[in-house]
């Protein structure tokens, strides 16, 4: 099964909660690891084959536009679709679906995540379960440490940010058929509308990622990123 070429990415958030870095510049241009958090997904991408690029954009859109062009010096050919920031991710990618992709089926992300997961992977999986859309996801890290007790109410150790191996989150990496358009209204989110829906027809599928992966939300996790990433930092 051949990959697809094209994804769809979302950057057009306010990042409300990156604020103050993000009065003046969109949170995809927001540095981690020494470089626009954009740009780690835009190689992620291109190291995966995935070339034909149409990015969604809203709050200060021009400046992502002008610092990625026609993503050449990157390797791949980006387009922009501009979507309201109220219109939430829902809009951001029926908009730009409707307008820039032919493709049968294709990549869709929120376009916050850096991760080493493999996209042929997920593809391959999707390919042939009669579902419209095939979400990744992980188990979540827990932001705080667990302090353990025991029955008499004493300390018996302490585990330090530990991974959630009975439960799973989103990584906002998706593979869509191009039928999905039929379930994403004017405005919203996919994760509250579309998904639940698609869930309740059994038309969604869960690709599970046991590698790396970071999200990019808020101060915190732009510090702890920054800190995972300290070695790939250009010299």
């Amino acid at each position: 099964m051949r990959t697809p070429k094209t994804a769809v990415i979302l950057s057009g958030g306010e990042g409300l909660r990156l604020r103050p870095i993000t009065h003046d510049i969109p949170k995809g241009l927001v540095k981690v690891g020494g470089k626009p958090l954009l740009e780690w997904v835009v190689e992620w991408l291109q190291q995966n084959r995935v070339t034909d690029l149409v990015i969604g954009v809203a709050y200060l859109k021009e400046k992502i536009m002008r610092y990625f062009g026609n993503g050449g010096k990157f390797g791949v050919d980006i387009q922009y679709s501009v979507h309201t920031v109220e219109g939430g991710t829902s809009e951001g990618f029926r908009l730009a679906i409707s307008r820039y992709v032919d493709s049968s089926s294709f990549f869709a992300l929120n376009g916050d995540q850096i991760t080493d997961l493999k996209l042929d992977r997920i593809y391959n999986t999707h390919q042939g379960n009669g579902c419209l859309a095939s979400i990744a996801v992980v188990h979540p890290r827990l932001p705080f440490g667990l302090v353990e007790i025991n029955q008499k109410g004493f300390c018996e150790g302490f585990v330090e940010k530990p991974i959630l191996n009975d439960v799973f989150i989103s990584m906002g990496v998706y593979v869509f058929d191009r039928k999905v358009l039929s379930y994403l209204p004017k405005r919203g989110d996919v994760e509250r509308a579309t998904f639940p829906q698609l869930a309740r027809m059994n038309k969604l599928k869960a690709f599970k990622h046991r590698g790396y992966f970071i999200t990019v939300n808020s101060l915190r996790e732009l510090e702890e990123a920054d800190e995972s990433l300290k070695e790939l930092r250009p010299k």
